[in-house]
């Protein structure tokens, strides 16, 4: 080959690696990290397990590429997984309607309830909620109410002294009573005066009944001398009639006002005039119920 031949090849072998190169900085440039390059999927990975469920917790272990519930799964990267992470919702609170509605043991023949219910067997702040049975329905006769319960709470298994309010469905004492006079209700009434007692004394025969006479002894309540709780209230039929049990099961569980600022020692109290709303519009041709219980546990009812 002459010397020119040869340096005519090397020019072009030359030109041929340049472009070579130019070309494939070009291709570089314009390839970057898009969808379905190992930068999103890695994103997409790691944001995957975060997705929450109802209330914000944690997806469960064990669940991978799962979505939170309500939403649809997606892997368009971290952005997307985020969306995820706020979309679930914690579930509706029920209504005191809603709570009424869930109940299934009542008596045919009761028209009127009264429910009260709390957040928790420890809680002694409680909602109380009338209802009026329209067809096959609860329907609210007044807005719902706050009450206070047992200081101590619900109990399944109350006994006496416990300062926890029973849970149940119990009808209501024949009789109302009150210090003050009759405010009208549709019971029968006894104004309460001096030597007036509701024993609660286990030990004696008439244990959870009101008595006029001497003290029966034990923790039975002088009710003349209680106000403002014992100004107007309503028997709750809670161990009437007593069932014998060791340790007793309690007494005196009544519907009365409220000692404001303070729980109850097991009863259910209510606003003054909030009690006599209440008081006024139950009627015994109703056969009235009331529901005790945390919301938690009204399936039970």
């Amino acid at each position: 080959m002459t010397a020119r031949g040869r340096h005519t090849l090397g020019v072009a072998l030359l030109s041929g690696v340049l472009v070579m190169v130019l070309g494939a900085a070009v291709w570089a440039s314009t390839r970057g990290t898009g969808p379905g390059s190992s930068a999103d999927a890695a994103a997409t990975g790691a944001a995957g397990p975060t997705a929450t469920g109802p209330g914000g917790d944690a997806g469960t272990p064990g669940a991978s590429g799962g979505s939170a519930p309500g939403t649809s799964a997606s892997s368009s990267g971290s952005a997307s997984a985020g969306l995820r992470t706020h979309a679930a919702t914690q579930p509706a609170t029920s209504t005191p309607a809603d709570d009424a509605n869930r109940l299934r043991t009542l008596p045919s023949g009761t028209r009127q309830l009264v429910l009260v219910t709390t957040d928790s067997f420890s809680s002694n702040t409680a909602r109380l909620a009338t209802f009026t049975r329209s067809g096959d329905r609860w329907v609210p006769a007044f807005p719902a109410m706050q009450a206070r319960i047992g200081s101590a709470g619900f109990a399944d298994r109350k006994v006496e002294g416990d300062l926890k309010t029973p849970t149940g469905v119990y009808s209501i004492g024949g009789t109302m009573y009150g210090i003050q006079p009759n405010p009208g209700v549709r019971y029968g009434y006894h104004r309460v005066v001096e030597d007036d007692w509701w024993n609660e004394n286990p030990a004696t025969s008439g244990y959870n009944t009101f008595e006029h006479g001497p003290n029966p002894g034990g923790a039975s309540e002088a009710l003349w001398t209680f106000t403002p709780q014992y100004r107007y209230f309503a028997v709750v039929n809670y161990n009437i009639p007593v069932v014998s049990a060791s340790p007793p099961r309690g007494s005196g569980i009544f519907l009365h006002v409220v000692n404001p600022g303070k729980a109850t020692a097991g009863c259910v109290s209510l606003a003054e005039q909030d009690l006599l709303t209440v008081l006024r519009w139950l009627d015994p041709a109703s056969a009235p119920r009331m529901v005790l219980a945390p919301r938690t546990v009204l399936n039970r009812y």
